[in-house]
């Protein structure tokens, strides 16, 4: 199991919630840790996750969950809700870069994914996440390559692969059933012809037998 399917089924699975995207990242720049904060669990991985709750009405958020240097645990951070999001940017529209920055009603964070693939795929879920359950307040993404907005998205090509296998099926089931048909009228053919022969064989049989009668009859009225 990979990081990301243990996250989901570790955090969020337990709450009701489903992950529907995450991107594994670093801090740009180091957060100063106040002076009675030292003393830490050493080294970790952080990983920023999108959710949704699987009750109606569906409320979406991001959370922080860490990984500490030499557990196989996963811990919950700071979360926020969808709607706090203010803005996502990108920081360079023109190329493909794992930096961008994450701006809350009450928090920024300057971020670098562990790569700029990565991270592409991760602001187009959270792009169609906004999309989909913010209906006011949306946030604001600038700088971002438009690939991330537009539809050359993962999700419309997703779409657009499962729109072309639907078809494909329904082609194939179409000409399947044409082939069906077509042996159906070939098997009602052939029964047609099997009757016909059968039919003019009996009334050869019946022909044969009267002729044979007639000629017996002819032989034995001679002898008479």
């Amino acid at each position: 199991m990979n990081a990301k399917s243990a996250i989901n089924k570790e955090i969020f699975a337990p709450h009701d919630e489903r992950m529907l995207g995450a991107v594994q990242v670093k801090r740009r720049t180091k957060k100063k840790i106040p002076f009675l904060a030292t003393g830490g669990q050493g080294e970790y991985l952080t990983y920023i996750c999108l959710s949704v709750t699987n009750k109606k009405p569906a409320q979406a958020s991001i959370t922080k969950v860490k990984q500490f240097e030499g557990s196989t645990s996963f811990v919950r951070r700071t979360q926020w809700m969808l709607e706090q999001l203010r803005q996502v940017n990108g920081i360079d529209p023109n190329r493909d870069s794992p930096e961008f920055d994450l701006l809350f009603e009450n928090a920024f964070d300057q971020w670098v994914a562990s790569t700029a693939s990565e991270k592409c795929t991760f602001f187009q879920v959270l792009h169609h996440t906004c999309q989909r359950y913010l209906t006011d307040k949306k946030p604001e993404f600038i700088n971002c390559q438009s690939k991330i907005m537009g539809g050359n998205s993962i999700l419309h090509s997703a779409a657009d692969s499962v729109t072309s296998a639907v078809q494909k099926a329904s082609q194939a089931l179409n000409e399947r059933g044409e082939r069906l048909g077509r042996a159906e009228e070939k098997t009602e053919e052939l029964k047609n012809s099997a009757q016909q022969f059968a039919e003019t064989a009996h009334k050869v049989g019946l022909w044969d037998k009267a002729l044979t009668f007639q000629v017996t009859h002819s032989f034995l009225m001679r002898k008479l």
